[in-house]
């Protein structure tokens, strides 16, 4: 079992048309809020960044926004948060987000979703941690990527060990039950914490 006080979240900075996108993130963002768990994230206020934020913040919770100084006007960085940390660089912001949270959600998001979950999960695999990935697949939006990892599985690219490292949930309720039920993982040590 994972003590869940800090979750890390990534998701888009963006809006899509699709209404479920952002009810996902209202309602992780709320529950997080309920759970008593500080929210972790990457610092905007806009899309579904934005959404995240405010609804953890309407319910009176605590939010850590951790943005490059490069992504301030961008992603309009949020100012209502509860800390608002401006790192230098993208690896950065990454590093701190890890070292603040305890387990991690993606929700719906682009190239920078994507590129924070793979690194997040690799530093798992390479033993650098044993904490929880969980995918919030609103509407099936990851099950491409689910199918992609299961066919490199297939071809031998990627261990089972390595495929269990991120795990699915349908529902805001039930990633952060998987986060808080998940087994840590303990690969063996492949690099240390200054190579990553």
């Amino acid at each position: 079992m994972v003590a869940l006080c800090a979750v890390g979240v990534f998701c888009g900075s963006s809006s899509p048309a699709d209404p479920r996108y952002r009810d996902a993130a209202r309602d992780l963002g709320a529950l997080i809020a309920r759970r008593n768990v500080t929210l972790v994230y990457g610092g905007g206020s806009t899309g579904l960044m934005g959404e995240l934020a405010d609804a953890t913040l309407a319910q009176g919770g605590q939010v850590i926004g951790v943005i490059p100084a490069g992504l301030i006007a961008r992603e309009a960085g949020h100012t209502g948060l509860t800390e608002l940390r401006e790192v230098t660089s993208m690896h950065e912001r990454k590093k701190t987000m890890y070292d603040l949270s305890d387990g991690f959600v993606a929700l719906p998001g682009g190239l920078v979703t994507l590129e924070e979950l793979a690194e997040v999960t690799t530093w798992s695999q390479l033993g650098l941690h044993s904490k929880p990935v969980v995918l919030l697949n609103v509407g099936g939006f990851w099950d491409p990527l689910l199918a992609q990892l299961d066919l490199m599985g297939r071809t031998g690219l990627l261990t089972q060990a390595g495929r269990d490292l991120i795990q699915q949930a349908r529902s805001a309720e039930q990633a952060l039950s998987v986060l808080t039920a998940a087994a840590p993982a303990r690969p063996e040590q492949q690099i240390t914490a200054e190579q990553r």
